[in-house]
């Protein structure tokens, strides 16, 4: 009876679901664009149907759940559940495409789609370069999608705010308190979309003037900013430079502005373009995400030129090439884009260069921005508390020390907060990493790179896209939940699985 009871004040849920159906039912027909400008003239093999079934099909589901099930104001433990589903859904709806046009099994379709959602950008696809252009659209316009959240996207478009934007924002969002750049939820919806959409133009429009062709600048654009990293090409950006087509300095100094952005807190963006420059230089958290991203670029370098033992005088193209891919490669690593100038399994990276790599991956960018990762604030407040408790013993022990980050004293509950979703985090890539050595044969280091990429929505790991698209369906749908949990920081998937188990 408590079960049917559950269920019956639940069922407003499928309301939203439904809505998020249908939005995601027109979004499937942009893709028949390209496919009508570029595979019909190239003759690709590629139907209409690849978007036009899954497109109707979500279309009358999702306007079949609306109409059947009434409306209401989420509770906080509704709007985690509306998240959870809504993101597995996407994953799904978004997947069908690869297992119509290209003949994908179903693990990997839904493996691809959730990479693309939630900006990941591991890929287990090969040969992107022959890949029908209707579905290399749909790849990176899913990344753009998910870079400020799917369901932020729904209710900007929908128009739905309050209450209700409240409820979902909070679920889908960042779980820590941030300020918001103007009152009212939708209000800062339109403003985060015109950045984002902003900058999106703007990247576009480089990236064709360096070189790109018109296509290859409107899927990057999309990817960029959004921190995913899908590429249309299995060099990914560092295509141009071995092709010599374009500008590659350029096009890859263009990328390395648009993924530090990406990776950079929108209301930090917010007020420099109202006129507060200097919020880039004093802001707690951008203070220290300018000083690692100077501190690896800086450690690479060293670590290669040590390695390679390069005693003699270089010149100075020698050192700006250096200089040029570590910067790249550190700037794709902390914003969790994943694009890649140089494997970071090559030679040019050393182990310690390798550890750096991975302890990006594992910190990511700002909280509120596009990148994945524990975020640099938590990491910037956890390094405090550290410092505090040492300063502790120089002070009377009836001393209070507050915790105060950018003039604000952040609460003992928000310090726990941080503490539990760090803690969590370290625990799910150690599963992960677990899962992945014993159904496979990557080494224990490949193992964990590979589930830190995952969790950390990053993109590149330590073994090659051909190992991961042989891997065991089991690591594969672990890699699928560590992404889902990375992306929704844990609560929102937490809270399913215990409804799940009939807990809450």
């Amino acid at each position: 009876m408590k079960l049917l009871i559950n269920i019956k004040e639940r069922l407003y849920i499928l309301n939203y679901l439904g809505a998020l159906l249908s939005i995601m039912g027109v979004l499937l027909f942009l893709p028949l664009i390209p496919l009508f400008i570029y595979d019909a003239a190239s003759g690709a093999k590629v139907s209409m149907l690849t978007f036009i079934l899954p497109g109707t099909l979500s279309i009358t589901v999702g306007l079949a759940l609306q109409i059947s099930f009434p409306f209401r104001v989420p509770s906080i433990r509704g709007a985690m559940i509306i998240t959870a589903l809504g993101w597995l859904l996407a994953g799904i709806i978004g997947g069908i495409p690869y297992m119509i046009g290209i003949h994908k099994p179903f693990i990997d379709a839904f493996f691809e789609s959730v990479s693309g959602f939630t900006t990941t950008g591991i890929t287990v696809f090969e040969g992107l370069d022959h890949m029908p252009r209707s579905i290399l659209f749909w790849r990176s316009f899913t990344q753009w999608l998910g870079g400020l959240g799917i369901l932020s996207f729904f209710m900007a478009v929908s128009f739905r705010g309050g209450s209700t934007a409240a409820a979902l924002f909070s679920a889908e969002g960042h779980k820590i308190d941030i300020s918001r750049p103007v009152p009212g939820i939708f209000h800062t919806l339109v403003i985060l979309w015109t950045i984002y959409c902003g900058f999106t133009v703007i990247s576009c429009l480089l990236f064709w003037l360096s070189g790109m062709s018109g296509f290859d600048a409107l899927n990057h654009c999309f990817t960029c900013i959004s921190t995913g990293g899908f590429s249309t090409h299995d060099a990914s950006l560092a295509w141009w430079r071995k092709h010599g087509m374009g500008n590659s300095w350029c096009i890859e100094l263009s990328t390395v502005i648009f993924m530090l952005a990406g990776g950079t807190n929108f209301l930090i963006h917010y007020k420099v373009f109202t006129g507060n420059v200097k919020a880039l230089f004093r802001d707690f958290e951008m203070r220290w995400y300018w000083k690692i991203v100077a501190g690896a670029v800086l450690l690479v370098m060293v670590d290669h030129i040590r390695a390679f033992n390069l005693e003699e005088p270089m010149g100075l193209k020698h050192l700006l090439d250096i200089f040029r891919t570590a910067l790249f490669q550190v700037s794709s690593l902390i914003t969790s884009t994943g694009y890649l100038t140089a494997d970071i399994n090559s030679p040019f990276f050393p182990d310690m260069s390798r550890q750096i790599l991975i302890i990006l991956m594992v910190i990511g960018g700002c909280v509120g921005s596009t990148a994945g990762g524990i975020k640099i604030l938590r990491a910037g407040i956890l390094s405090k508390i550290l410092s505090d408790e040492v300063r502790k013993f120089h002070r009377p022990r009836r001393a209070v020390m507050p915790l105060v980050v950018s003039g604000k004293i952040v609460s003992q509950a928000e310090i726990q907060r941080i503490a539990a979703l760090f803690w969590a985090w370290l625990i799910i890539i150690a599963w992960g990493g677990f899962i992945t050595a014993f159904f496979s044969d990557l080494s224990g280091w490949q193992a964990f790179s590979g589930m830190a990429s995952a969790m950390g929505n990053m993109g590149p790991f330590y073994f090659s896209v051909h190992k991961m698209a042989g891997l065991c369906w089991i690591i594969k749908l672990t890699y699928i939940m560590g992404m889902l949990a990375g992306r929704l920081e844990i609560l929102p998937l937490a809270v399913l699985f215990a409804i799940y188990k009939r807990r809450i």
